[in-house]
């Protein structure tokens, strides 16, 4: 189970006298001490892996919106070292894997070489002929400029990096959506308050409904300008990461 969102202090409780492998998102140091010493305190039990997503995913982000916007947050090369350096203290051998706004071999290398035992990549496999997105949805990835991708506020209650697109015009125009039906997928949301809903807009990007929906992106998507195989893809990462 790879849990992100927030803050998974009860995972291990639903996975007991399991094989199930834990492994939380985070986007800090903190975040990464407060999961460690919580779960060992109440479950006498660690993470199987870290994951590290740092401020230039796609998607939510575990960073405050004004620290985005302006490029103040920490990057994440200098959080993957930080929770390295506390796992090593501590004499945890707890695999982390850096994710966010990684493209190519040399991303890799760069993160491999400061600790890292691997990488998540996202953006970079959508474009791709294996991968079940609709072509729509391929396409705007490969037709993104790097102008059109923005930070937004998400009805989660967190900022998210997306494209802009008419969608996102719209909601900055009229700062609010007509609901017609609440899907209940947030206890905290109120259709009366909320700016739209944020399932019907991710549902109408899955049918490729590229326009009137939120387009979660990565920082480099615009680097994507073609179709590619995944066989492709790996070739080209791993002859860049072997040059590094």
């Amino acid at each position: 189970i790879i849990s992100g969102a927030g803050l998974p202090l009860d995972l291990p409780g639903l996975v007991e006298n399991t094989k199930v492998k834990i492994v939380p998102i985070v986007s800090s140091l903190k975040a990464a001490r407060i999961i460690n010493t919580t779960w060992l305190k109440n479950y006498n039990r660690e993470a199987d892996a870290i994951i590290i997503e740092g401020p230039e995913a796609g998607g939510h982000l575990g960073f405050k919106f004004n620290e985005l916007v302006e490029h103040k947050t920490q990057d994440l090369e200098t959080i993957v070292v930080e929770v390295v350096d506390y796992l090593k203290s501590l004499n945890k051998n707890i695999p982390v894997i850096a994710a966010g706004g990684l493209y190519n071999g040399s991303d890799i290398g760069r993160m491999l070489n400061i600790g890292a035992s691997g990488v998540q990549m996202a953006t970079r496999f959508v474009p791709t002929y294996e991968c079940d997105a609709s072509d729509a949805y391929k396409m705007a990835y490969i037709n993104a400029k790097e102008e059109d991708i923005v930070i937004t506020h998400s009805p989660v209650g967190m900022p998210g990096r997306a494209l802009y697109n008419d969608f996102l015009k719209k909601i900055d125009a009229t700062k609010k959506e007509a609901i017609s039906k609440c899907h209940l997928c947030l206890n905290h949301c109120n259709p009366a308050e909320t700016p739209y809903c944020i399932t019907k807009a991710l549902i109408n990007a899955v049918k490729g409904d590229v326009q009137n929906s939120l387009m979660f992106v990565g920082s480099n998507v615009y680097r994507c300008t073609k179709m590619e195989s995944i066989k492709d893809v790996i070739s080209s990462l791993m002859m860049e990461l072997k040059r590094t």
